[in-house]
């Protein structure tokens, strides 16, 4: 078998993240995240599971998950996989799209996978010369071509098509974002929420498609990523976000991003090294 590489960039000019993981075995589980992931399969199929629909994904498609869409996958066949992504930001994304079309939304990819996309290519490209660490017009040229046509062809106006969750299970997320760092119980949420333990777990879960906590989990690791990226200590971050040690935080962290804590933190204070 070959060897696990996983590789992150960060572009200071695009203000954006760039994975390539060659090689895994890793199964993710069900979780989210708070920005939205474009990404491509380059060897290797994979059985995804994105907001409660299953699908079988192999080389060439694209996959698209925008923030907090809840997503698992897991190999099919014991098939190793190659996988290539771009991490982008709300704020970010909603700049770009309003000087693509004009106007001021965050745009919403219909489906989260598109099979054999002939955009895998110039995905691929714009991808590459992130990973190469290319500072050139071409990048950016690249960039805006692709999300134009990315738009165009997936995605519509994300206020058209959002689903009004319901006032309880707002609050319950609002919640667990404010006190994450706590010891929380489900006694807590349903509290919150004014309904009994089942009736919350069932309604947050068919709601959201995750359970209140992955969603806890989710929201830490989230804070987790971020104060890893000022260059703060595994240790400290643990246990400033809720983790019961370090060794449960490297775990879970590791569950869910694909790389150790400290893997993580080392991107990013070498940009700062590389730039001062």
């Amino acid at each position: 078998m070959r060897q696990e590489e996983r590789t992150v960039h960060f572009d200071v000019t695009l203000q954006i993240e760039a994975y390539r993981f060659v090689g895994i075995m890793q199964k993710f589980p069900n979780h989210f995240h708070e920005y939205y992931v474009i990404g491509f399969i380059e060897s290797g199929q994979r059985r995804l599971s994105c907001k409660n629909k299953e699908y079988e994904i192999g080389t060439g498609d694209l996959i698209f998950f925008n923030p907090y869409d809840n997503h698992a996958c897991e190999s099919i066949n014991n098939e190793t996989l190659d996988y290539r992504c771009l991490n982008i930001k709300p704020e970010v994304m909603r700049k770009v799209t309003k000087e693509i079309t004009g106007q001021d939304y965050l745009p919403s990819f219909v489906s989260p996978v598109s099979y054999r996309s002939e955009h895998a290519n110039l995905l691929h490209n714009l991808h590459q010369m992130v990973m190469d660490e290319i500072s050139d017009l071409e990048k950016e040229e690249t960039f805006y071509f692709l999300i134009q046509q990315l738009i165009e062809e997936y995605a519509v106006a994300k206020e058209d098509t959002q689903i009004v969750t319901k006032h309880e299970i707002e609050k319950v997320c609002r919640f667990l974002e404010t006190h994450y760092a706590e010891d929380i119980g489900l006694e807590d949420l349903a509290t919150v929420a004014n309904m009994n333990k089942y009736s919350l777990l069932r309604s947050f879960t068919r709601y959201l498609g995750i359970t209140p906590y992955r969603y806890l989990q989710t929201v830490r690791i989230n804070e987790a990523k971020d104060r890893l990226e000022q260059g703060m200590k595994p240790l400290d971050v643990a246990m400033e976000t809720g983790f019961i040690d370090q060794s449960h935080f490297s775990h879970i962290f590791k569950e869910f991003i694909g790389l150790t804590p400290g893997q993580y933190r080392d991107i990013f204070i070498h940009k700062s090294t590389s730039s001062s």
